[in-house]
Formats: C-alpha cells, structure tokens, sequence
C-alpha cells in the first residue's frame, strides 16, 4: 500500500522489459541504447522507492514525537495548574512570564498590608468533629480568598486560622490606590462573613466565625527569602508586624487601621481614633484607626453590636426610606427601655 505511488512506473519497466527479451529492436545499437536507458530508469526508480520508504519511516518517528510532545505539554500544563494553587496569582504569572527570576533577592517597596484571624478560633472549634472544621475552614478561606482575588490582593500566606496578604508587589496602582484597593477588599470580606454567619448558624454551627481585621501601610522588604533549594515569596519589617498587632487589637467583626493608611483612605470611611499602640521594632507610637461606617464610594452593607446579652445586625441595603426609620425608632426604643431599668 505503501508504493501505489510507483505503480505506472513499475509497470513501465516490466512492459520495457518484455520488449527487450521478445526481440523487438532490430537494430543492435538501437536495443544497447534502450537497455541503457531501462538500466538508468530502474535504478532511478529504486532510488525513489527507498527515499519514499525512508520518508514514511521519518513521518512515523515524527507522528510519535509529535504525539509524545503533545502529552508533554499536557503534563506541564496539568502541572502548572495545581502549582498555581500554591502560589498568588500575581506572583505565579510574573514567574512563569519570566518578569522574576526565581533567585535570593529582596526588594524594599512602600506596600499595604492586610493581616486577619478568627476571634476566638481555638475555642469555637474545641468541640467541633475534624470533618466538620476542616469544611467550616475550607469555605472561610475560599470565599476570602476569592474576594481578595477580585481585588488584585497578593496573598501572601494562610497562617492557622489567619491571612497574611499585601498590596503594591509584584503589580502596584501607585501608594494611594494600593491602600484603598486593601480597604475595598476589607470591607468586602466583613459583609460577606456577616452574610456566611447566617449559613453557618443555619447548617448547625453554633458559634459562626468572627474576623478581626488590621491594615497597615508603609515599608517592607518583599521578594524570595529562604534557601537556594526552598525559597518563600514573602514580606518582612516592622510594618507587617504592626498590621498584625492592629488586627489583634481590632473589635470582633472589625477593622483597625494605622494612622498611614487612614491618611490615604479617609474619604471612603468614617473612623474613630483609638489608643495608640507600641509595637516591637517601630519607636514611634503608633495612632490606630477603627473603621465606624462608610462612604458612598465603599459601602459596607451590615452594621453590627455585639457583646454578653446583646447580638444586634442591620442589613443597610434592606432600610431605606421609611423602613430605616422605623428601625431608628425601634432601636431607640430599646435604649429607652434599658436605661429605664437602670
């Protein structure tokens, strides 16, 4: 089948070839002219049919190869898909554009910081069964994880029950952006734990999760820290020590601020100036901020109290008009109430 192609030439010759033994050249020189060129033909011909078997057995080779190289590159894109899940979408697309080179180097950028934990976590869980807390966890991280992604947060690590993610590295929309980009994204997250409180509470969980929230923005030393055999893209300074002190001083459900980051975001938020703190490593006392309500511009959706007796949210998008007037009243109400039984 695989020399049809030759099938006129070969039948060619064998025709040439009776001619030649029935006699059919009465001149001899004639004949001798024609067995020459019949001589030349075939061996023409043999040429060809081994180039032509020499061609099929390369395009075999080269089917195989290709096949072979197509499952190749079918296992590095599987592969770098589940290492992508390993790293910030930021830092895993400015690696594999080659932006970066995967070496012990550190940069000294001006970044805003985002540290988090659960309230209470260790308490909360204590008498959760290891399936249970193992989903409870999974769905916290995915939703955060996916609004952080929505707002162009890298996140640096999950750390236990707490988030360490910054802005401004390796992509950065200038100090100011960075910071209120890090607000927006707070705010999300503690609109979207007020919204998973009620499915938790309703799927069983008795004590839903509660974040606390610290942001913090200045100068931090950002790149590949670690060995030259296992390295961790990462933040060191002060600065994000401090985020994490402002997040464990931060109220349930809350976000607190350093006076750096307030200064570039005061216009979306309402805050209230709380006790400075002192922090490891800063000499300065540092001014801290607690987010109290907010602008047009970044609108939280919940307002909530909570405390020993008391366990109180509004959803704002559902009081407008005259709806958010008869909760005023209702609420003040309350107030009356409680203080008439001193």
């Amino acid at each position: 089948m695989g020399y049809d192609i030759f099938k006129d030439e070969v039948e060619t010759v064998a025709r040439a070839a009776a001619l030649l033994e029935k006699g059919a050249f009465a001149d001899p020189a004639a004949e001798e002219h024609f067995t020459a060129l019949l001589a030349d033909y075939q061996k023409l011909l043999k040429n060809m049919q081994r180039l032509m078997r020499l061609a099929d057995r390369n395009e075999a080779k080269l089917t195989t190869a290709s096949k072979a190289l197509d499952e190749k590159n079918r296992m590095l894109e599987n592969l770098s898909g589940k290492l992508s899940r390993y790293l910030s979408p930021q830092i895993y697309n400015s690696i594999f554009s080659g932006d970066k080179d995967v070496t012990l180097s550190t940069e000294r950028k001006k970044l805003t910081v985002f540290f988090s934990d659960i309230v209470g976590f260790t308490q909360t869980t204590d008498d959760m069964q290891p399936e249970d807390l193992t989903w409870l966890l999974n769905t916290y991280f995915t939703e955060m994880g996916q609004i952080a992604s929505e707002h162009g947060a890298t996140v640096d690590k999950f750390i236990g029950d707490a988030m360490l993610m910054f802005f401004g590295d390796p992509q950065t929309l200038g100090v100011e952006e960075d910071a209120r980009a890090c607000l927006r994204m707070a705010l999300a997250m503690q609109n979207r734990m007020a919204e998973l409180e009620t499915q938790w509470l309703a799927k069983g969980v008795e004590n839903p999760l509660r974040m606390r929230i610290g942001v913090n923005t200045g100068y931090c030393n950002v790149g590949n820290f670690g060995s030259a055999q296992r390295m961790d893209y990462t933040i060191i300074g002060g600065e994000v020590n401090l985020a994490a002190r402002l997040e464990a001083s931060a109220d349930p459900g809350g976000i607190l601020m350093s006076y750096e980051t307030y200064a570039l975001v005061q216009d979306l938020v309402a805050a209230e100036e709380r006790e400075p703190l002192r922090v490891k490593g800063i000499r300065r006392e540092v001014r801290s901020f607690a987010v109290t309500g907010v602008g047009d511009a970044c609108r939280l959706r919940y307002l909530t109290a909570k405390c020993d007796g008391l366990d109180a949210k509004c959803d704002l998008t559902a009081l407008a008009g005259p709806a958010r007037e008869e909760a005023i009243a209702a609420i003040e109400g309350v107030i009356e109430n409680l203080r008439a039984m001193g």
